[in-house]
């Protein structure tokens, strides 16, 4: 199999690597804007607000930090 196989101009890896920054990024804000609405809809106030956006927010903070441990290390 030819590993230089070429997608808009970008190799394969190059080309998934770009696609889950920019679709796991719209899927993280797209998260937000539901944490958000639901924190309205249910009338939580700012403090209930905040936790829900903690609690229901983790999931991925992980995501995130590794991209920052990345950059960090120099990976």
């Amino acid at each position: 199999m030819d590993n230089d196989v070429l997608i808009f101009g970008l190799t394969i890896a190059e080309f998934e690597d770009i696609s889950l920054k920019v679709c796991f990024t719209a899927l993280i804000l797209y998260m937000l804007f539901i944490i958000g609405n639901l924190a309205k809809e249910s009338k939580a106030g700012k403090y209930g607000a905040m936790w829900m956006f903690i609690g229901l927010g983790l999931g991925f903070i992980g995501f995130v930090a590794k991209v920052i441990i990345q950059k960090l290390i120099g990976i």
